[in-house]
């Protein structure tokens, strides 16, 4: 096990640039499949996560080459196995694209049942229903594998979902391209990485229009072939860094993003007392570290987007006032709060409801990263605080941030990576402002 150590109260200024979008990359990596040819994948995260896919491709029999660090190129045209019950499968939550991409080329698919960040229920019951309703059979009786199933192909179908699910609405897409007839996909999410997972396909040769809007049609084709695709700037890393420099009192430039994308966050930012200066392709943070609070209530696209809520939760428990966060998306999202609250963050959590009163200071704390996004919250409130804070479960962090650590150098941060060599308990210590030492272990010493 790896963590940080952040030695924080540092204003972060300079450039940033933004990777490829996790969501995109890890719905788009295995649409890949869903064609019998050679797909070019540039501006891609260097992420564990899409590693993780790479590994589940090849076990198939495609074949991924990463020809640069964020370029991949693969070869779907051996792929010679429906079975994607590998590990690699079992540790992400965006495994379960593979079964829309086998099952819509080869009329069957058995895929492990997906992993990802444990923050509650997120059953995907809306995909299954869509499958179904496009001719599948679907056989769910163990509780580790899914395996699905169609005479032939798959046909067209009018699908309205319960709820607006990215991943349903992705999955089903995937997976209608390549049915006969059309498929409408009524009350659709609408999220930016839906859009760019349908560019990618229509470059394929799929057939789909309305990517973006609450209605989908997909005309299905016969075959897709290869092709070179760039990938979105990814949202939620580009927020997560505006938040950095807002909760610093930083002065730093997010470059590499699509700015319209930002319009929630940007808003609230400003609400709070931070100056946004846009272009059309980077935005400037500019505060000075005094925060007004605000009222936050996460929504899908283009509400305010539930996997910044852990990392503005963060900035507002240093807010002049007290602030409202409504989660709307996950009702369990919130098993963060414990570990925030060793900075000396004054937060109740009531259902979906947080209520944070803001502190004038943050102190270091030795904390865990609970999940992707709870992860980079913590990065967050140790920028701020007084003193040293370990973080770790950094693993969780490596899912969705490509060189966070190298990113948040550049920008004047004082972190590093403590190595699994070096995680020795007389050595890693958190200095506390009253200069009481805590061990690695959470003992003082």
């Amino acid at each position: 096990m790896e963590c940080f150590e952040i030695k924080g109260q540092h204003k972060l200024k300079g450039m940033v640039s933004i990777s490829g979008a996790k969501n995109a990359a890890v719905a788009i990596i295995p649409a890949a499949i869903a064609a019998e040819g050679v797909s070019v994948i540039e501006n891609l995260p260097s992420i564990e996560d899409v590693t993780c896919l790479m590994r589940s491709l090849e076990n198939l029999g495609a074949k991924c080459t990463l020809s640069d660090e964020t370029t991949l190129i693969i070869d779907a045209r051996k792929v010679n196995s429906c079975m994607a019950v590998d590990e690699s499968v079992r540790k992400i939550r965006a495994s379960y694209y593979l079964m829309g991409a086998l099952l819509g080329r080869f009329g069957h698919a058995e895929v492990a049942l997906p992993g990802g960040c444990n923050f509650g229920e997120r059953p995907i019951d809306q995909h299954l229903k869509g499958f179904r309703m496009m001719g599948a059979r679907i056989d769910a009786s163990d509780d580790r594998v899914i395996k699905l199933d169609v005479n032939g192909r798959l046909h067209g179908a009018n699908i309205y979902l319960d709820v607006a699910s990215v991943g349903a609405t992705i999955n089903i897409m995937i997976a209608a391209v390549r049915a006969k007839g059309k498929t409408v996909i009524e009350n659709a999410a609408k999220e930016p990485h839906i859009v760019d997972t349908a560019n990618f396909l229509n470059m394929l040769g799929a057939n789909i229009k309305g990517a973006g809007t609450d209605v989908i049609r997909i005309q299905g084709v016969d075959r897709l072939h290869g092709g070179e695709y760039t990938i979105i700037p990814d949202q939620i890393e580009a927020g997560t860094y505006m938040i950095c420099g807002a909760i610093t009192g930083g002065d730093i430039t997010v470059k590499n993003l699509i700015p319209k994308h930002m319009d929630s966050l940007s808003a609230k930012l400003e609400e709070m007392g931070c100056r946004i200066i846009e272009g059309d392709d980077y935005i400037r943070v500019i505060s000075d570290g005094r925060l007004y609070p605000t009222n936050i209530k996460t929504m899908v696209y283009p509400g305010f987007p539930t996997d910044l809520q852990p990392q503005i939760t963060a900035l507002l428990s240093i807010a002049d006032g007290r602030s409202r966060v409504i989660e709307n998306v996950w009702e369990t999202r919130y098993q963060y709060i414990e570990e925030l609250r060793k900075f000396g963050v004054n937060v109740e959590v009531t259902g979906r409801e947080a209520v944070i009163v803001g502190t004038k200071e943050l102190v270091g704390a030795r904390v865990s990263a609970t999940d992707l996004r709870a992860g980079a919250a913590m990065v967050i409130a140790a920028l701020a605080a007084k003193g040293t804070s370990i973080i770790s479960n950094v693993r969780f962090i490596d899912r969705g941030y490509a060189n966070i650590e190298e990113k948040l150098r550049s920008l004047g941060a004082e972190i590093r990576r403590i190595k699994k060599d070096e995680m020795n308990e007389n050595i890693i210590s958190v200095s506390l402002p009253d200069g009481v030492p805590v061990s690695a272990a959470g003992r003082k010493v």
